[in-house]
């Protein structure tokens, strides 16, 4: 049995995402799938591959691996950045190994040495020595044996883009109001505070999807319930997608209900302190910061009994920011408009995920792992705003997807993943029913891998019967 749809809908709207729809599975566990997706999706779209912190200095370099595609990003000088094509022109080899069982390889080097035959290349990319060059008979010239540039290089809050097309669309077209309404954030003067990656079984797809919507945690992290409500909303912004808490009572929203930093069920003097501590230390110290949890801790003896929720919500604010400001963390001017608006967290397309506060965020990225639909790689790190010299220094780091290495509610999202792809892969499963208030940003992102990808995948609408 199968969910009845209407197939002679045609393209969907925005305003269709608000409607009951369903999407084939073809998309998480066909072969065939991810074949097109690397034809199609990878090569012709902007897609996150670095932060600028990675390579601080000239001649520092990271490698971003898509697929069968390996790139090599460069510093060539304080305010250049270049990426090439992670192949030597002579035989193929990689300039840089790139091993599976690595999520990228980072140096510092002042030119690059082929490890097969030993051609070297500078840092802007020419061939700088060739041994025995005059075998070719003089048929070798700059553009036969120089480095392959990336078609498309360009950065937007401290990350670093690429995009393997020619004559794609900017990067600020891409991104659409995404810069208008996460920019004020400042997310280029955060620096990492851990990060963290695994190969996980699971299609990439859906690794992502588990971090693109609230509507979970009342299923999946029950141990917050008592903090607090988790009702919550999803809507587009063109190719990408934000979602946030809502209220269905109108009149307990405020411009901070929608995001992590809010307050939770009964006296708010107590239960901001309590959902703020609960949320750090079971997602890895992350979602939040020490300034804004001691603040927090301190409002019960801050405030009087009965404080409404807004003066709370204002006093922990101005409070936290006066401690940062102390430490020297300076935080961004963002009107409560402005807040609003941001909500939760943010789908950039294809696999970028941002769930943002004033001066943290915990970010995502998900990426295939080799021709294996049901395997993906996953990372998840934490940047935080620091005083100036005082970020730590980090690296990746595999970690097997525990609760010792991830945090109690990362764990429990893994613990969905794994068992979503298999159980999508069962006859007795009739096809995805995803929530048309709180899980537009998935279905949202399925409209446009969709038209990506030939309309494979397509969403559809459910008809009544």
């Amino acid at each position: 049995m199968s969910i009845p749809t209407d197939d002679n809908h045609g393209p969907l709207s925005d305003e269709d995402l608000a409607k009951p729809l369903t999407y084939p599975v073809d998309a998480f566990l066909s072969k065939e799938y991810l074949d097109k997706e690397k034809e199609l999706l990878w090569p012709n779209t902007w897609q996150m591959a670095a932060r600028l912190e990675d390579i601080p200095r000239i001649g520092d370099y990271i490698t971003y691996n898509i697929c069968d595609e390996s790139i090599v990003i460069i510093r060539t000088a304080e305010d250049t950045i270049k990426a090439y094509y992670n192949v030597c022109p002579h035989r193929g080899r990689q300039l840089i190994s790139t091993p599976d069982d690595q999520n990228c390889v980072r140096g510092r080097k002042k030119s690059f040495v082929c490890g097969f035959h030993g051609w070297q290349f500078n840092l802007e990319g020419e061939n700088i020595g060739i041994l025995d060059e005059e075998d070719w008979q003089g048929v070798l010239n700059k553009s036969l044996t120089c480095l392959t540039p990336v078609e498309n290089l360009d950065t937007w809050m401290g990350w670093i883009y690429v995009n393997f097309t020619k004559d794609c669309e900017s990067l600020s077209e891409f991104l659409g109001d995404v810069d208008r309404i996460l920019s004020p954030f400042q997310f280029d003067k955060m620096r990492y505070k851990w990060r963290q990656w695994a190969v996980y079984p699971c299609n990439w797809k859906t690794a992502i999807e588990a971090f693109m919507e609230p509507y979970h945690v009342a299923g999946t992290h029950t141990q917050l319930l008592k903090y607090g409500k988790y009702y919550a909303y999803s809507k587009p912004y063109g190719l990408h997608g934000v979602s946030g808490f809502d209220e269905k009572d109108a009149s307990q929203k405020t411009s901070q209900s929608t995001g992590v930093a809010r307050a939770g069920l009964g006296d708010p003097r107590i239960s901001t302190y309590e959902l703020a501590r609960e949320n750090y230390e079971t997602v890895n110290y992350a979602a939040s910061t020490d300034t804004l949890v001691n603040a927090a801790k301190r409002l019960q003896d801050e405030l009087p009994e009965g404080t409404p929720v807004a003066e709370v919500m204002a006093h922990w604010m101005a409070s936290a920011k006066a401690d940062d400001a102390a430490r020297g963390v300076i935080w961004p001017e963002i009107t409560p408009e402005q807040q609003a608006e941001s909500g939760l967290a943010w789908s950039l397309f294809p696999n970028q995920t941002i769930l943002h506060g004033r001066t943290f965020a915990l970010c995502y990225r998900v990426r295939p792992y080799g021709d294996d639909p049901n395997k993906c790689i996953f990372e998840s790190y934490a940047l935080e705003r620091y005083p100036e010299g005082e970020e730590p220094q980090t690296e990746w780091v595999y970690a097997e997807p525990s609760s010792e290495k991830w945090g109690m509610v990362l764990a429990q999202d893994f613990a969905n993943m794994e068992f979503v792809q298999k159980g999508m892969k069962s006859k007795g499963f009739r096809g995805t029913l995803p929530n048309p208030h709180q899980e537009q940003k998935i279905t949202n992102m399925h409209r446009h891998l969709a038209r990506v990808l030939e309309g494979r995948g397509q969403p559809k609408l459910i008809k009544k019967s």
